[in-house]
């Protein structure tokens, strides 16, 4: 009976803390308006339509104000048994009105994850770009599809992937393709068996990539790297030597052009070379560190990219575009091709080569490219450049602070928390930097942020 009591008091607590929250706005006269009372359901409904878009407009404009204020937290965090109880997540049988959808909207915004808060360093993608965001917003507001030129968003034509998880599937798969084309209608059966290399610190999708291929995840072998987290040329070679030995059929070797853990660069020119000694595929994944390319001051870190025969990019990374934009520059086309002729008619009024459908393995797909492009258009070439240039900067200014405070030691010169088992090094901070509004004061304030919580500890 008591823990009913205390459950009920702890339920009131929460909803108090729902009602009361900053972006919580009731805007809509009518309480009782539904989604049924919108345009174009009721003809008649466009002050109504205005009314509850823009309730909907001013609620993100609150919680973007509120994110870039730095005495807000990254994250009011709660345990999932907590957060069960703090939103109600049920699909309800009869339909809810458009204030309790707004309120949902303002539960989600509240107890979510302040990515484009100037002290979030966590992920690999941070910050809100707000031209980026318009894009998006306009993307969703026409919600066409990108598999035929015909109904792209006004004729906005660009090759993007899903992720970069799925861009290095592709580039595996594109690799296969190109030593053994009969496997695309024959099956492994048809070929021998086949393995490739990565990087010990690489992303763990290549590997994933070869188990969904059928490939096998053991046969995708990990090479050594050095105490800064890049791949030994020397062990790459030795383990293609040995696997042909084996029996096995290398094809395929991944550079990283920024590791998740290090942030590490594999020497692509010396890795380029052995591949071509042995005619294997080279795949730079660069995912991370592909905005590099960008700077002509810092483009040499990727020096024998152009060497490669398939590259993964994230502009969502360290360009600063909202999650997803990526690509897979390689050849899709052949591999990919499954000539759905209800989709890809051949006698069409255009260029079908402008029908990106079948270079992919998705067919619906949302448009990614058009935020970016609207960005990119907003900082120009030069905007770019000082971008990324001035992350350049803020990565090293936050070097020489951690080697000038006492109590930190640098893992390696240039890496949230990461366990690190195999290099046997303890447990350590991984900071990240691509937020591209992050000042000085926010670095200092993260140095400051772990000295005390020490102390506390």
């Amino acid at each position: 009976m008591e823990d009913s009591k205390n459950q009920q008091k702890e339920t009131t607590k929460i909803e108090q803390k729902l009602q009361n929250g900053p972006f919580f706005t009731e805007k809509m006269e009518n309480k009782n308006l539904f989604a049924t009372d919108l345009f174009p359901h009721n003809p008649r409904g466009w002050e109504e339509t205005s009314k509850f878009l823009k309730s909907i407009v001013e609620l993100l404009l609150g919680y973007i104000k509120e994110e870039n204020d730095r005495s807000t937290k990254v994250l009011e965090f709660h345990q999932p048994e907590e957060m069960a109880k703090l939103i109600d997540l049920n699909i309800p049988e009869d339909p809810m009105s458009l204030n309790e959808l707004i309120k949902s909207c303002s539960e989600v915004l509240r107890l979510g994850v302040r990515t484009g808060h100037p002290h979030f360093f966590n992920q690999l993608s941070q910050g809100l770009d707000l031209i980026a965001m318009a894009g998006e917003w306009l993307t969703a507001t026409c919600n066409t599809n990108m598999f035929t030129y015909e109904i792209c968003i006004a004729r906005f034509h660009f090759n993007g992937e899903r992720g970069g998880a799925i861009a290095n599937l592709y580039a595996v798969n594109a690799a296969r393709h190109a030593v053994f084309p009969r496997a695309k209608h024959l099956g492994m059966v048809s070929i021998p068996p086949l393995c490739c290399f990565t990087s010990e610190e690489s992303h763990y999708s290549i590997k994933s990539a070869a188990a969904v291929l059928g490939i096998g995840a053991d046969n995708c072998f990990n090479i050594p790297t050095d105490a800064s987290g890049r791949m030994l040329p020397r062990a790459l070679e030795e383990q293609i030597i040995k696997s042909k030995e084996e029996g096995l059929y290398p094809f395929f070797v991944c550079a990283t052009a920024g590791t998740t853990v290090y942030g590490a660069w594999d020497p692509i020119e010396e890795i380029s070379e052995i591949c071509e000694r042995h005619n294997l595929w080279l795949h730079v994944d660069a995912a991370w560190g592909g905005g590099i390319l960008l700077s002509p001051e810092y483009r040499h870190k990727l020096a024998g990219i152009e060497r490669a025969k398939s590259v993964t990019w994230n502009p969502h990374k360290l360009m600063g575009s909202l999650l997803q934009c990526s690509a897979c520059f390689g050849l899709l086309f052949q591999v990919n091709q499954m000539s759905a002729d209800y989709l890809f008619q051949q006698d069409k009024p255009y260029d079908v080569s402008y029908d990106t459908g079948d270079k992919a393995i998705q067919c619906g797909r949302h448009n990614d490219i058009f935020k970016l492009w609207l960005m990119w258009r907003s900082k120009g070439m030069e905007g770019y450049r000082r971008q990324i240039n001035r992350l350049m900067d803020m990565a090293k200014y936050f070097t020489e602070r951690i080697k000038a405070t006492e109590g930190f030691e640098m893992v390696v010169d240039e890496v949230g928390y990461q366990p690190d088992e195999h290099k046997k090094r303890p447990n350590f901070f991984r900071m990240v930097i691509s937020n591209s509004n992050v000042q000085k004061v926010d670095l200092d304030f993260i140095i400051d942020e772990i000295v005390n919580l020490g102390y506390d500890l």
